[in-house]
């Protein structure tokens, strides 16, 4: 997830690189993509109800406790608790970006989370540059989650982006969270 990560669409299985080559673009269809990572049915719901507050609000007080899950379940080295905790401190910031309909911001809050849940599952082998083929390897729809969350970075810059684009590539990423 470092900026030394190999992104490259090339590095995903064929099956899955039209999809990837454009997540990104203005034509993205997101709801194949979330059918490619195996959350389309959790997507497409989220994504007709994402005005809907109380549904929002189910959604992520189940991704909040997914990922606290996923975040508390994670085995880590002695010297690695200081992440750990760190990470679990963030959350709420992160949702609170999310309920402001800040996506600019919660996207970027999102690429850190995902950097720090690599290392936490995948330590070191997260910042080398093979990590995606290393991904791809143990499972197919991993690695084009993985895939997704370095491709965040070309978020972050300060051009504007439409609101419905970056709501839209956040809650991919957390719907495959939430399902993970």
């Amino acid at each position: 997830m470092s900026n030394s990560l190999t992104c490259s669409y090339k590095v995903l299985p064929k099956e899955y690189r039209k999809f990837a080559e454009t997540l990104f673009s203005d034509g993205c269809d997101y709801l194949a993509f979330a059918d490619k990572l195996g959350v389309g049915t959790y997507f497409r719901k989220l994504d007709s109800d994402w005005k809907n507050l109380d549904e929002l609000e189910k959604f992520l007080h189940s991704f909040r406790n997914n990922l606290e899950l996923l975040i508390q379940k994670t085995w880590i080295e002695k010297a690695d608790e200081n992440r750990k905790e760190s990470l679990l401190d963030r959350i709420p910031g992160f949702i609170s970006l999310i309920k402001q309909e800040d996506y600019a911001g919660a996207l970027g809050e999102f690429r850190i989370i995902l950097e720090e849940i690599a290392w936490l599952l995948f330590g070191s082998q997260s910042i080398k540059d093979d990590f995606l083929t290393y991904v791809i390897r143990i499972d197919d729809q991993l690695g084009l989650f993985w895939w997704y969350g370095c491709q965040l970075e070309h978020f972050l810059d300060n051009k504007p982006k439409e609101t419905e684009m970056l709501r839209g590539l956040l809650f991919l990423g957390l719907c495959y969270l939430t399902d993970f």
